[in-house]
């Protein structure tokens, strides 16, 4: 990639691996087939499809027949919460995608802590006798906070054994949004301790609009499309057979080199943080210090205006956000800095880099010298205005 222009979003998006689109590409022309149609080349279609679906569902501990494949992480979402009828716990940091869903129920979101966590202690306050569905990312998309969820997952079954004891027959189920990290940090339903997780491909260097919801055995949903009963009639509509090539082999691979890739993220970050710290001492860093994911950074230039830096930037051939892609299209103060208490004058301020594939050291460097002389820019146009 030449440095004339240095991508720092992968948190938004992530460009397409060639393995992956390798992996796709006879799907698009010579074994275009329908995987329901009787005939040997669409039934050896429907046999590479499933196999597919198990080799990605093995990237985080599951079995291809737990998994359906959705539209992307939004369906997947809408899909775990659709046959809720009770109340939800969340938290008051999710993904736009969350916070939609959640709303359409009788809900409680949960404060975070300054650092971005979501405590178990806070959500066995919110839970109630009615609560059906817990739902908290793995990642935030914002600040990089990694959540405690086999902690939470903890409390989930406290509750679950007092049930069973007290002879309620409300169900209780534990739901992440874990598209943010895979690839960067351990994805492993076992280890999570969760009843449902989601996906989503174009996060780690597959297509985009194909996710996954993953079902624990014993965990119900509605159908949010009805059809022909594909996905075991939980997302009807003929497959899409070259996606989930794209997205298994995204898996695999991500899946396969995570520890390396997070070393890198993490010492590239690192660096990029140290840096600019150097030139701004009033920088403020959000996300836990330590519990974030290794590609990403948040921070702030108190007194700033991010999207002026942001196309500031740009015009530098620097592309980096100010928050979540879906808030930045819509003009809105960022949700999760509010709720983690950051001022407006810091929030205002603020850039979200988040390094991936494309980050080199030469890369992060310079990116970090074009930064450093914008915000510089900035602060002494404020200065002299």
């Amino acid at each position: 990639m030449s440095l004339k222009q240095i991508y720092l979003d992968h948190a938004a998006a992530t460009p397409m691996d060639e393995r992956v689109l390798d992996a796709m590409r006879p799907y698009f022309d010579t074994h275009f087939y329908n995987p329901s149609s009787p005939y040997a080349p669409a039934v050896q279609v429907r046999h590479e499809y499933e196999e597919a679906k198990a080799l990605l569902a093995g990237t985080f501990g599951a079995k291809g027949d737990e998994i359906v494949i959705t539209a992307g992480a939004t369906e997947s979402i809408n899909l775990a919460l659709s046959g809720v009828t009770g109340h939800v716990v969340s938290s008051a940091i999710e993904h736009h995608a969350v916070l939609a869903a959640v709303g359409r129920h009788e809900h409680t979101l949960v404060a975070p802590t300054e650092k971005g966590i979501i405590t178990p202690e806070a959500i066995a306050a919110a839970i109630t006798p009615n609560t059906e569905i817990v739902t908290i990312q793995l990642a935030n998309n914002e600040i990089g906070t990694i959540q405690p969820l086999r902690d939470i997952a903890t409390i989930i079954e406290t509750e679950r054994n007092r049930r069973a004891e007290a002879g309620e027959s409300t169900p209780l189920h534990f739901h992440t949004d874990a598209s943010q990290g895979f690839g960067q940090i351990d994805v492993h339903i076992a280890r999570l301790g969760v009843d449902m997780l989601t996906l989503n491909s174009g996060k780690m260097y597959g297509p985009k609009q194909v996710g996954l919801l993953w079902l624990k055995a014993g965990v119900s949903v509605l159908p949010l499309i009805l059809g022909g009963g594909q996905e075991r009639g939980l997302r009807n509509g003929t497959e899409n057979v070259a996606g989930v090539m794209g997205f298994s082999k995204a898996a695999q691979l991500a899946e396969k080199h995570t520890k390396s890739e997070a070393n890198r993220l993490r010492e590239l970050r690192d660096n990029l943080q140290i840096t600019l710290q150097k030139t701004f001492s009033d920088m403020v860093v959000s996300g836990h210090p330590k519990k974030r994911l290794p590609g990403s950074l948040h921070v702030a230039f108190p007194g700033l205006d991010g999207e002026r830096l942001v196309f500031r930037l740009e015009s530098r051939g620097v592309l980096v956000a100010t928050g979540s892609a879906c808030a930045a299209n819509k003009g809105t103060r960022s949700h999760v800095l509010k709720s983690i208490g950051l001022g407006n004058a810091e929030a205002d301020g603020s850039l979200r880099l988040t390094l991936g594939k494309l980050s080199t050291k030469e890369i992060i460097q310079e990116a970090a010298r074009i930064i450093s002389e914008e915000v510089q820019a900035e602060y002494k146009r404020i200065g002299d205005a």
